[in-house]
């Protein structure tokens, strides 16, 4: 029988989970159907639907730990179930936090405006700058797949283990434990701290760049002024939600094995979901050829409901 806390955890987290991949597939299936339309595909569209179809993969991987957390089967802890979903978890968690950090480094080359020539030199080379962070970012996670096979067999035992002897084998492992959270917690440190960075200098630039518009143009009234404020905008949302899912991915490493079916761990889980989910809406709101096509989308599917056309005959 699940408790009151359980099902108000797993109907968020089936929410959020909806909310994100609606906005992930959406992006996914615009950039793939461009591609295939035109033959070619732009850097950016490129790193798109990378990033929004390893997200898909880990918001499936995330429900189906939140469904593990809510109903707390004795199956999860056999490791045939155990070890695949782990890594496959860190898998798609990598690929989408590097693809991520592509994302805002690639935005700062094209947007800000720098007169450094270090900034000036990989502005020129910004294909290769990106194909180098994703070939270094592979380094990262052969260190990941070093520790994850150790990182399982502990895991999988504090599971296993009945309480009288969880004690004891928590004392003797806590180094390890400890260690083994460190260093894949230093896989994570690396991108974001590239992907912060980035978002921080193009707010700069922009905020720059506003200024000289005011002072040489027709000041908030002018609309390259407001295209700019509503980057500015995109940038800061953008930052939160990056600063959010850190932490929160952080969190979740160090107390979702420790404490794992206790109220507070999956209030953490539920703002893992944040950032793969909060992230996609703000690409779609920023990109103007996705931006119309959820706005056709759901002028249709509002055409169709009032009409009584079943969404199935869509075409």
């Amino acid at each position: 029988m699940l408790a009151g806390f359980d099902i108000i955890f797993l109907t968020l987290s089936t929410a959020e989970f909806i909310i994100g991949m609606l906005g992930n597939v959406l992006i996914g299936l615009v950039n793939c159907s461009e591609w295939v339309k035109n033959r070619k595909i732009s850097l950016a569209d490129l790193i798109l639907m990378c990033l929004a179809i390893s997200r898909i993969t880990q918001l499936l991987v995330l429900l189906f730990e939140s469904f593990m957390m809510g109903l707390n089967p004795p199956f999860y802890s056999i490791y045939k179930l155990a070890k695949p979903v782990t890594l496959l978890w860190r898998i798609t968690n990598h690929l989408t936090i590097w693809f991520t950090t592509c994302l805002s480094i690639f935005y700062l080359l094209k947007i800000a405006r720098f007169s450094h020539s270090l900034f000036l030199c990989l502005r020129r080379r910004m294909n290769r700058v990106v194909l180098a962070i994703l070939v270094f970012s592979l380094l990262f996670l052969l260190f990941d797949f070093l520790l994850l096979e150790a990182w399982n067999d502990f895991f999988l035992n504090i599971h296993a283990m009945d309480e009288s002897n969880l004690t004891l084998f928590m004392n003797e492992g806590k180094t390890f434990y400890i260690k083994s959270l460190i260093l894949l917690s230093f896989s994570y440190i690396v991108p974001i701290a590239l992907s912060l960075t980035s978002l921080l200098l193009l707010f700069l630039s922009l905020i720059k760049h506003i200024r000289d518009l005011q002072l040489n143009s027709m000041g908030s009234r002018d609309f390259s002024t407001q295209a700019h404020k509503k980057a500015i905008k995109m940038v800061v949302s953008f930052l939160f939600l990056s600063t959010v899912h850190f932490f929160s991915i952080q969190l979740s490493n160090w107390l979702l094995f420790l404490f794992w079916n206790k109220k507070n761990t999956k209030f953490i889980m539920l703002t893992v979901y944040v950032f793969p989910s909060g992230h996609s809406l703000i690409l779609i709101l920023g990109n103007s050829r996705l931006r119309q096509t959820a706005l056709k989308v759901l002028w249709y599917l509002k055409s169709s409901l009032k009409k009584g056309k079943p969404i199935s005959s869509l075409q």
